[in-house]
């Protein structure tokens, strides 16, 4: 497995910092609040546990399946989300929990279908971004780090449903994916 990474980009160690970091923001922001979390599957699974266990709130934690992606490492611009909301959103502060903004196409269509059952507040938290790959205008609330414009994977990120298990986030050689 190994001899497919190019290079280490965020190492195990930089990453913990960070979402050590992030789960005190939140703590801080919602200080005297509950937290609705939403875990993008499948990729935010390992972003998401590690984060909750920085968070000093009480959070209902709950997934969603959306990808635009299928096995391919370009976005198909079609997102499919498994499925409707069948836990209870509205009035409650929700913060959608992603491993990579990307095109944003996901993120835009997930906002809007979680929007809809009515938040009292709706925040992004995403581990990784690629401003230079975005198509549609969102940012995220709470961020880990700005990515380079390579093809990633580690800490839940995949490729064809691999290379998820990475203590780290790496980008890939090219070949493997083209």
């Amino acid at each position: 497995m190994n001899d497919s990474i190019k290079d280490i980009i965020f190492t195990e160690e930089m990453i913990q910092k960070r979402v050590a970091e992030l789960g005190a923001e939140l703590t801080k922001d919602y200080a005297g609040k509950s937290l609705l979390i939403i875990g993008v599957l499948k990729g935010c699974f390992m972003f998401l546990a590690d984060l909750v266990r920085h968070i000093n709130l009480d959070c209902e934690i709950r997934f969603l399946t959306a990808s635009s992606y299928g096995f391919s490492s370009v976005s198909s611009g079609k997102v499919n989300i498994d499925g409707d909301i069948d836990f209870d959103v509205e009035g409650k502060d929700v913060i959608i929990i992603e491993d990579i903004l990307d095109s944003g196409i996901t993120l835009t269509a997930l906002r809007a279908f979680v929007a809809k059952h009515k938040p009292a507040s709706l925040k992004i938290c995403a581990l990784l971004d690629k401003p230079e790959r975005r198509q549609l205008p969102i940012t995220a609330d709470y961020l880990g780090y700005e990515c380079p414009n390579e093809f990633v994977v580690g800490y839940g990120l995949d490729y064809a449903e691999r290379y998820r298990n990475l203590p780290f986030v790496a980008s890939l050689k090219p070949e493997v994916y083209s």
